[in-house]
């Protein structure tokens, strides 16, 4: 069995930390999401993946390699446009051949890994397992129609009446009866070929596709509140450590804390769950929890609480407590004392900035 991870979107919901940075390199309780993927598909005994990348490609193998470091082989499949999650699929069919495949959307998270789903499908013959997931809003989603057996009878893109409270999660398998699906699917109203044509397609040929309906959390990352809240239910499952290199000096620091290798804490008070990354030092600060701190950030004399900072930033001298936020690579929070007082920013294109 082989594995594929859809990873070219460009993350405009994500605008503008995705204007620099491919939106599934950006860390989740300090370690970006498709690394998770990566490790959820190896942890189920499958260490072949194929990554699908667009304009963001080169960024990911510079991150990813060549899969190694997390004990897996990947091989790229440059899609050269944004064509749908089908026309992925068919793309990709020199690299899985006439395997049976599990693909995964690369900015999902999902508790509990994918194990047991690998298990159940390797030892059916099913044509097709697709995850699904009891939702508040079923009407902003695909959502399933079962059969009195359990098999899916329709999937309905964001139905005014759903037939179900069952939403698609980015999560399906497959086995080579998808080839003939993905070529008989037409592009849909906005010029894609749709993953949920293609599976619809298989039902409608009587294959068997069947349901998992996942009881843990899932989020997909593409809204700056889903990642927040991705982190913060991440977080809550470490295992708290402390880097034997690490320094902490007078300061307070609970157990439900992370402090990785180099990082430096001073003076300062940290509330768990929350992760402080290699080399970052915090030195006269407040960090409260759910908060992850990416590797080498200077913190200085701020609070700091339910937010994400990206590597090399520096935060300093800000009266405010900072909440709720995500903070760039190489970003620069700074407090001056200087005369005449002004408000002094570099915004990028969607940014956002509340002043108290």
């Amino acid at each position: 069995m082989k594995g594929l991870i859809l990873s070219g979107g460009k993350g405009t919901r994500l605008y503008p930390l995705t204007y620099t940075n491919a939106k599934q390199l950006i860390p989740v309780a300090n370690k970006p999401v498709l690394v998770r993927v990566i490790e959820s598909i190896r942890d189920a005994g499958v260490d072949e993946i194929g990554i699908v990348i667009g304009q963001t490609g080169p960024q990911i193998q510079e991150v990813i390699g060549d899969g190694s470091k997390h004990g897996v082989k990947i091989t790229y499949i440059p899609q050269e446009s944004p064509d749908g999650l089908a026309h992925a699929v068919k793309i990709s069919r020199d690299f899985l051949g006439d395997e049976r495949f599990v693909m995964f959307l690369g900015d999902n998270v999902i508790q509990g890994g994918i194990t047991q789903l690998i298990s159940d499908f390797a030892k059916s013959d099913w044509n097709s397992q697709i995850v699904l997931k009891e939702v508040e809003n079923p009407t902003a989603y695909g959502v399933a129609k079962l059969r009195p057996d359990g098999s899916i009878e329709q999937l309905i893109e964001k139905p005014k009446n759903p037939p179900s409270n069952l939403a698609l999660v980015g999560i399906y398998m497959f086995d080579p009866s998808i080839w003939e699906a993905v070529n008989s699917i037409q592009p849909s109203r906005r010029g894609e070929l749709e993953i949920t044509d293609a599976i619809q397609w298989l039902v409608d040929a009587g294959k068997r596709v069947f349901p998992h309906v996942h009881k843990g959390w899932w989020i997909d990352t593409g809204k700056p509140t889903d990642m927040l809240e991705a982190n913060s239910l991440v977080l809550e499952e470490l295992v708290p450590s402390i880097a034997g290199d690490a320094t902490v000096e007078n300061s307070q620091i609970d157990r439900r804390v992370t402090i990785e290798s180099g990082a430096k804490i001073i003076n300062s008070v940290v509330r768990g769950p929350t992760i402080i990354g290699e080399n970052t030092i915090v030195e006269n600060s407040y960090i409260g929890p759910f908060t992850s701190i990416y590797h080498d950030v200077t913190i200085q004399n701020c609070e700091i609480e339910r937010s994400i900072l990206l590597e090399n930033s520096t935060i300093a001298d800000i009266g405010n407590r900072i909440q709720d936020s995500l903070i760039g690579r190489h970003a620069i929070v700074r407090r001056s004392d200087e005369k005449p007082k002004a408000l002094k920013m570099n915004i990028g294109d969607h940014s956002n900035l509340w002043v108290v």
